[in-house]
């Protein structure tokens, strides 16, 4: 709360949009893997209980969720000023999310490997993990500050929205 309002006061716009994108679209992965372990009896990842000092859906605990209402914050600070530079012909923003996907993937393995944080089907892995939950959450943080204003007020809070009705 305390980073978010002193972004607001500062008037750092594009970084509450950067920090709140990559927030609401973990919240709706985290939906989804509620949803998965509903219909199917068992979700893609998991929380252990002794892991968290409080477990807030199947596969997020407080702990994560700071952390990810802050990520996406830090991405967009990785960006050079100059947000069209490419680097082998590919945009500084495509390296931003890669690099992200790649180090937060890095992270989810090792908390894996505690046991502490848990991959309940054999073929859910490092790489689906990187691919479907990561770079989604990285693209919200890079790419939509910089959409145009009409895009920000209809994404943010159609997601925000739809993350509540799904949890209601």
């Amino acid at each position: 709360v305390f980073i978010y309002g002193a972004l607001w006061r500062h008037k750092e716009y594009k970084l509450m949009v950067a920090g709140l994108s990559l927030y609401s679209v973990h919240w709706l992965c985290e939906i989804c893997n509620a949803l998965i372990a509903k219909i199917w009896g068992y979700p893609l990842w998991a929380c252990t209980n002794d892991s968290t000092s409080y477990l807030l859906l199947i596969g997020v605990s407080v702990e994560l969720s700071m952390m990810f209402a802050l990520a996406g914050i830090c991405a967009y600070q990785m960006l050079p000023a100059d947000h069209t530079k490419k680097i082998f012909h590919l945009s500084v923003k495509w390296w931003v999310v890669i690099v992200m996907s790649i180090l937060f993937s890095c992270v989810e393995i090792f908390l894996a490997s505690t046991g502490k944080f848990l991959w309940v089907y054999p073929w859910w892995g490092a790489l689906l993990v990187c691919v479907t939950v990561y770079v989604p959450f990285f693209i919200a943080a890079i790419f939509v500050p910089d959409a145009p204003k009409k895009f920000q007020q209809i994404f943010l809070p159609s997601l925000v929205g739809l993350n509540i009705l799904l949890l209601a």
